[in-house]
């Protein structure tokens, strides 16, 4: 059974730094990908940027040049590195995995292609 558990989140002035956990466990395929999606109150689930297991990263612009992802290989850990916070990142932020199979290309920032998720950890960022 995949289990990702999100940890890390916080209240934070704008312009601080905040870095997001997800341990995961249970898997088995060394091909995945890996998704970082937030969602604010009365809004859309929004991807935030993905990982692939070959290495690749791809972000969405809102957030390009101030967050990160990486992963602690002997951790098992998906890292969301957020610098430079605005009040418009404020969200519940989730992981979300997907293990084994093809694709092409760098994977989607897009919710119904994951099959695994994390509870969601609530980033609040104050003006």
């Amino acid at each position: 059974q995949v289990q990702l558990v999100e940890s890390g989140g916080g209240s934070v002035q704008a312009g601080g730094s905040l870095r997001l956990s997800c341990a995961a466990s249970g898997y088995t395929s060394s091909r995945y990908a890996m998704g970082w999606f937030r969602q604010a109150p009365g809004k859309e689930r929004e991807g935030v940027g993905t990982f692939d297991s070959d290495g690749s990263t791809r972000y969405v612009d809102s957030v390009k040049g101030r967050f990160t992802i990486s992963k602690d290989k002997a951790k098992n850990t998906f890292y969301l590195l957020m610098n430079g916070l605005k009040p418009e990142d404020t969200a519940m932020y989730y992981c979300a995995a997907r293990y084994g199979g093809s694709w092409y290309g760098r994977p989607p920032l897009a919710d119904f292609w994951y099959t695994y998720w994390g509870q969601g950890t609530q980033v609040t960022v104050s003006s």
